[in-house]
């Protein structure tokens, strides 16, 4: 009978630690935090490799590449009223992989392909949020591509890196909106991409991922605004890093930022990809996010207001996405939002 007892004891014991060994090496990310809820779908046709822009409490999407044809509609998201609205079509030829940014409230999108026409596109227009009215500016000031990154200061554009149909491409231009003119930055010390990634956090750019010559980037980089300077930070891939943050490597994904945290989700390497990380710049430290629920993706927008913040569009293969999800990441997820 002791002998029975004792056994049944290690058994118990045994099952236990099972259970505790498998929840504690289980690489999925159900105990990772965050949640995705979804929201309106997009009114256009699905499609992947928009330019987009935000804009107070509005979203706004330009163009992209629904599979068939390069288009040119122009469509906004109103973040309060969950609802899409077409506006007045982009005044330049269709066009995917171009780039947006925002000065004193208007809109600027330019660069861009269109395999159709001109192959890489350096034209630049200012949209004019009161009027609903597109005007053309200056050309782009460095050579014509896809696939480059913007951001903005208060009173400038900055426009690098990307494809000119030749090779990658590392330099920054910006654009003073006064004078109509663009003038090459220098300093960006990284490596040459395209498809990389941005995220603003208060006065500071941060700069990542991305594929150069078939290889994916480790390099992490950020711009300080008030002295327009570049400085390197730990790579991706840091010996600092648990082993599992090398799924940080990709090109295509979104970057936004939600308060004093930057995000990196979705993109694709080898494939498309789901997985969300966020970047705590205190720490200098990527903490992984609870995976975003509905197709992986490549080549999607994202909207924010600082506070919320919201992905869609994109494309998985040769599948091309409409929907809509607003991202909580201090929430636990919530199966009844898929």
């Amino acid at each position: 009978m002791k002998t029975q007892k004792v056994n049944k004891l290690l058994a118990l014991i045994i099952l236990i630690l099972l259970v505790f060994t498998t929840s504690c090496s289980s690489d999925d990310d159900d105990d990772d935090l965050g949640n995705w809820t979804k929201r309106s779908s997009f009114n256009g046709k699905p499609r992947s490799n928009s330019a987009y822009f935000s804009v107070d409490n509005t979203g706004y999407i330009c163009a992209g590449y629904d599979g068939d044809d390069y288009l040119n509609d122009f469509w906004q998201y109103h973040m309060d009223g969950d609802a899409w609205q077409q506006l007045a079509d982009f005044p330049g030829i269709g066009r995917s992989s171009s780039v947006a940014f925002v000065i004193n409230n208007y809109g600027y999108v330019g660069t861009g392909y269109n395999g159709d026409i001109n192959d890489e596109l350096g034209d630049f227009y200012k949209y004019h949020i009161d009027s609903n009215t597109w005007s053309q500016i200056s050309d782009f000031g460095g050579v014509t591509r896809r696939g480059a990154v913007a951001f903005n200061s208060e009173t400038h554009g900055y426009v690098g890196t990307g494809y000119d149909g030749d090779g990658d491409k590392k330099d920054f231009w910006k654009y003073d909106p006064v004078s109509d003119t663009w003038t090459e930055q220098f300093g960006f010390g990284g490596d040459k991409r395209r498809e990389a990634s941005t995220f603003k956090i208060n006065d500071k750019v941060y700069l990542c991922t991305g594929i150069n010559n078939g290889l994916y980037l480790s390099d992490f980089w950020v711009f300080d605004i008030n002295n327009e300077t570049w400085s390197s930070l730990k790579d991706l891939d840091h010996d600092d890093y648990d082993d599992e943050n090398i799924d940080l490597l990709r090109a295509s994904a979104v970057g936004f930022s939600i308060g004093n945290r930057g995000f990196i989700a979705c993109g694709e390497k080898y494939g498309p990809k789901k997985t969300v990380w966020e970047y705590i710049p205190e720490s200098q430290m990527w903490v992984k996010k609870f995976s975003f629920e509905r197709y992986a993706r490549q080549d999607a927008v994202a909207f924010e207001n600082g506070s919320r913040a919201f992905v869609s569009l994109g494309r998985n293969g040769v599948t091309y996405l409409d929907d809509t999800m607003e991202f909580f990441p201090y929430e636990w997820e919530n199966e009844d939002d898929n």
